[in-house]
């Protein structure tokens, strides 16, 4: 597993990396620029504590604890 801080809009992110793959964080990262100017989209991520990523899904978990479940294939 690799711990991995990514920053977006200001905000540093912690994202575990299960897949052990840097071309899942590079599609992360994509994900997050696509979704830039998406203000409902930033506004949740505020909220979040951190990302963990399984297989070609992002699971974004807030500081409730729901989760949004996000492709990155």
């Amino acid at each position: 597993m690799q711990a991995i801080t990514i920053k977006f809009k200001n905000k540093s992110i912690p994202v575990l990396n299960f897949t052990h793959r840097n071309s899942h964080m590079e599609l992360l990262s994509s994900k997050l620029k696509e979704f830039e100017l998406n203000f409902e989209f930033r506004r949740k991520l505020k909220m979040i504590s951190m990302i963990e990523i399984i297989g070609d899904v992002a699971i974004f978990k807030y500081n409730d604890g729901t989760k949004l479940y996000l492709e990155v294939s």
